[in-house]
Order: C-alpha cells, then sequence, then structure tokens
C-alpha cells in the first residue's frame, strides 16, 4: 500500500522521526501503552511536530486535501445566505466565532458576502490552535481584505470568556478532534492503546476502558438495542458534549453550524462497519496506517452526527436541523450565486464554477458524503435547512 503514497523529502522524514522518537519514549515512560486518542493527539497536535502545528502545506493541491472552502467562494457565499438572517436578527453587536480557521480562505469569503447582506459581525474571531496556521490566516486576510473589514478579525486562544450573541461555524473540525478507540471483547469493553513491537514498531494494543469511556459504549448498545460483536472495533467522543459547551461558552443567543463528514449513529455503527473509521490523509492519498509517518499526514474519524444532536442539545440548544451538504448548499441560494458568478466569468471560469458546483453537491462527490447541522438559542435558524431535512434518521 505504501508503495502507493509519494515519499516524503528527507528532511520531512528526519521530522517524523523526531516526533516517532517521543511518542515512543512516553509509551515507555507509561508502561508500554498510550491511549489511541493520545497518539492521535500528538500526531495533529504536538507543538513544532504535530500535523497542524508544524509548517507544511496541508490545503489545497499543495497540500494533503481540499475542503470545501478552498474550492472557490460559491461553498462560503452560500453559508453566508443562511447564516445572515441570524445575525441580522441579533444585532449589530452579534459576534462571529469559527473554529479553526484553515487558510484563512472562508473567512475572506465570509466577510465579503456578509458586508454585501448587511450582516458583518462586531467581531470575527478565530479559534486556532496552530500558530503557523494563524500566521498564513493573518497574511491572506490582511492581503485580501479592505482595512474595516480586517479591522473585524481576530485570533483567540480560546472560547470568549463572556456572555455574548452571535454564531460558531465548524467546517471539518470534529473529524480532528482526538477520539478513543473502543474493542468489545468477551462481552467487556477495552480502550485501544498504541503500543511498541519487538522492533520498536506501533502496533495496537487494548487496557480495559475507564468508566466514562465503557458507559458511553453501553449508551450505543443501548440504542442499537443489541451489543457489539466479539472484536468489533470503532471509535466515539466521550468528551462531545463538554467540547461543544467549551466553544460555545457564554453563548446566550444564537446558532452553531457544524460542517463534516460522517453518519446517524446506526450507520457509523454498522454490523459492518467493524473496524471503525479512523484514517490518514496524505497528499490527496486516503489510508489506513494511520502509524505511518507521524506529523506528516493527517489523521481524521468520521462524525456520529447523532451524538453531534445529542451534545448540542444537553448544551441547551435547540437542533435547528440536519442535512447532506447537497441539500443545505441548493435551499439556500446556490444555484443564484452561480448564475450570478457565471454572468461575470468568461469561458474558462464558468467551467471551473460548475466544476466547483458538481464537487459540492454531487453524491459521488462531497454532496452527500459531507453533512451539515445546526443548533438555535432564541434565534430562527431552522429555514436554513428547509430543503431535505434529514432530522428523522438520527
Amino acid at each position: 500500500m505504501h508503495s502507493s503514497l509519494p515519499t516524503p523529502d528527507t528532511d520531512a522524514l528526519a521530522h517524523s522521526d523526531e516526533l516517532a522518537a517521543a511518542l515512543r519514549a512516553e509509551i515507555l515512560a507509561n508502561g508500554g501503552a498510550m491511549p489511541f486518542a493520545r497518539f492521535m493527539e500528538l500526531s495533529l497536535y504536538a507543538p513544532g511536530y504535530g500535523y497542524y502545528s508544524a509548517g507544511s502545506s496541508k490545503f489545497g493541491e499543495a497540500g494533503d486535501f481540499t475542503t470545501a472552502p478552498e474550492m472557490g467562494p460559491l461553498f462560503t457565499a452560500t453559508l453566508a445566505n443562511a447564516i445572515a438572517p441570524v445575525m441580522q436578527q441579533l444585532g449589530p453587536e452579534a459576534r462571529f466565532l469559527e473554529l479553526g480557521g484553515g487558510s484563512g480562505a472562508f473567512a475572506e469569503i465570509l466577510l465579503k458576502r456578509m458586508l454585501e447582506l448587511d450582516a458583518l459581525p462586531e467581531r470575527y474571531a478565530i479559534l486556532e490552535p496552530s500558530a503557523d496556521l494563524r500566521e498564513r490566516q493573518r497574511e491572506r486576510l490582511e492581503r485580501t481584505l479592505v482595512p474595516p473589514l480586517f479591522a473585524l478579525v481576530e485570533w483567540l486562544d480560546g472560547p470568549f470568556d463572556d456572555d455574548w450573541d452571535g454564531v460558531v461555524f465548524a467546517n471539518e473540525v470534529i473529524d480532528a478532534l482526538p477520539t478513543p478507540r473502543f474493542l468489545a471483547r468477551d462481552g467487556m469493553v477495552y480502550e485501544e492503546t498504541v503500543e511498541l513491537d519487538a522492533d520498536g514498531a506501533f502496533m495496537r494494543g487494548a487496557q480495559p476502558a475507564d468508566a466514562m469511556l465503557t458507559a458511553a459504549v453501553r449508551h450505543l448498545e443501548r440504542y442499537r438495542e443489541k451489543p457489539f460483536a466479539d472484536g468489533y472495533r470503532s471509535e466515539l467522543l466521550p468528551h462531545l458534549p463538554y467540547w461543544i459547551q467549551a466553544v460555545a461558552g457564554g453563548l446566550k443567543r444564537g446558532a452553531m453550524l457544524f460542517v463534516d463528514y460522517g453518519y446517524p449513529r446506526n450507520e457509523f455503527y454498522n454490523d459492518d462497519r467493524d473496524d471503525g473509521t479512523v484514517r490518514a490523509f496524505y497528499r490527496h492519498h486516503v489510508h489506513n496506517d494511520v502509524f505511518l509517518w507521524p506529523g506528516l499526514q493527517d489523521l481524521t474519524a468520521s462524525v456520529d452526527f447523532t451524538a453531534l444532536a445529542e451534545a448540542g442539545t444537553h448544551a441547551g440548544f435547540e437542533l435547528a436541523g440536519y442535512c447532506t451538504q447537497s441539500s443545505f448548499l441548493l435551499g439556500n441560494g446556490l444555484d443564484a450565486l452561480l448564475s450570478l458568478a457565471e454572468g461575470r466569468a468568461d469561458e474558462v471560469g464558468k467551467l471551473r464554477l460548475r466544476d466547483q458546483v458538481k464537487k459540492l453537491t454531487l453524491p459521488s462527490e462531497m454532496g452527500e458524503r459531507f453533512q451539515v447541522m445546526g443548533f438555535q438559542r432564541d434565534v430562527d435558524f431552522e429555514p436554513a435547512f428547509a430543503l431535505g431535512d434529514l432530522t428523522w434518521r438520527l
């Protein structure tokens, strides 16, 4: 399998080797086993070495994957159509909090479109843990935004710590939260660990799960109305409700909007999906060797949207809607934005715009694999989900 992957250069491999050595040292220092969630956390976020903490390109053709905002303006402009009515309900002091700013493409287009829609936030905050990505975002936005718009942008080290009204947005963020993995065996719940074989290579292990993980797995079994088969492995986020409460912080009135790939619970924990959903992305290749080249590849897990719905409602929000990305975009004016953009484009530009729409909406591309979930508190966000609502599948 590895022969199909592009080979990292010498410097990149040396960087990965340093992180791998640190991972091995921590495994040995902790009795020979590390929870998978910890391995994922360090692989992605270890200061100076983790995938999102180091300086390599992540997004677009030069990176490892392409997110919807990187494809062009249509995705973000359509989301702005959905978000603007909420901002207008909240008034001029409303804020916007983006979790993980990517390349800055989303912030750039959203602010420009919100200006057109007379729905600008008083503050546009980006909660970005990576110092390297923060700098890239800052450079892009300072270059592409007029000074009054750029002046709205700020970078935070944590969620707002005061009471506020506004919108929380996250695109492909939950899939990158370090996730515990579990193993069902002999009627017991085990937590998957990372251990070392005789040659010092990373390998799977298991240890009895703690009370929190065990309770979370038993909750899934009650939902499924049957136990997991012996040997069944997957992942879950027992801390997701606490994460939602943390990122919302003191949000009094407003909405939350999440876009990610995943499934409702019954599909996520299908009997045939008995090894979970964790995989690695490297140079636009998707593969299953999550131990390969720590720090050089993205590690992700699909989202259990039923768990997200539970987490949001337990945090005191009302579920506004749940649908595929295709339905959400088409229901919020994608066609009209495409026609407007085509009217300003030459023939090559029109072809690019149509290709962008195909990638965003076709079932074989992102249209159904990516899904959208919204929450509301003392605002009406439900009209954004008028087309193709799938809450019945949760």
